[in-house]
C-alpha cells in the first residue's frame, strides 16, 4: 500500500486523526516556507542562527516542527533573508 492509499485509508477509518492532520497545515506550510527562503537566501541554518543572534539549535527545532516560535522569532528570521513575514486571518 503506498503512503497516499494508506492516508486516505486511515483518514476515513480515524476522522480524528484527519483533523489533527489538517490543523497541522499552516505549521507545515510556515516551516516550507522557511526552509525555501533560507535556501534560495543561500544560508545554512548555522549562518541564518548567526545572523539571528541565536543557536542554530533554535533554527533546526523550528525546521523540525518541534518548537513554537514567537512573532517576534519569525519577524526576525524573515528580515535576516531579506524576507518581509506576512500573516492573515482568512
Amino acid at each position: 500500500m503506498d503512503y497516499r492509499t494508506y492516508k486516505m485509508k486511515t483518514f476515513a477509518e480515524k476522522p480524528e486523526v484527519r483533523a489533527e492532520y489538517e490543523q497541522l497545515g499552516p505549521q507545515y506550510e510556515a516551516i516550507c516556507a522557511a526552509i525555501e527562503s533560507r535556501k534560495a537566501a543561500g544560508l545554512t541554518q548555522k549562518q541564518l542562527a548567526e545572523k539571528m543572534g541565536t543557536a542554530q539549535a533554535n533554527i533546526s527545532r523550528f525546521e523540525n516542527g518541534n518548537s513554537n516560535p514567537s512573532l517576534e522569532f519569525l519577524q526576525k528570521m524573515a528580515a535576516c533573508m531579506g524576507k518581509t513575514l506576512h500573516v492573515s486571518f482568512e
